[in-house]
């Protein structure tokens, strides 16, 4: 009996456990308005994840603390004058050399 409760307890710690949903977010569609609705933490998080993309899209390999906070301002700036843009179409005006 005792061996069936140890078999049972080593299997229930195996078997997978019950997942939470994931969300998929397509980043190119998120519109500037979308961008500027979003609460504090989570635009933080967008700008971060947008600025390490196009950072190492363009070869960068540093980290410019001041440049990231004048770059996130510059961009918040011009969604506020084009809030149907994408926020990713922004950027590659910006960057388009």
């Amino acid at each position: 009996m005792k061996e069936l409760a140890c078999c049972l307890a080593v299997s229930a710690a195996l078997l997978p456990s019950v997942s939470h949903a994931q969300v998929t977010i397509d980043m190119s569609r998120v519109t500037c308005a979308e961008y500027l609705a979003m609460p504090p933490g989570q635009a933080a998080t967008f700008s971060a994840w947008m600025s390490g993309w196009f950072n190492q899209k363009n070869g960068y390999v540093f980290v410019d603390i001041n440049a990231y906070e004048r770059n996130v301002a510059n961009v918040k700036s011009w969604c506020a004058s084009n809030p149907s843009d994408t926020v990713m179409a922004g950027l590659q005006r910006a960057t388009a050399r």
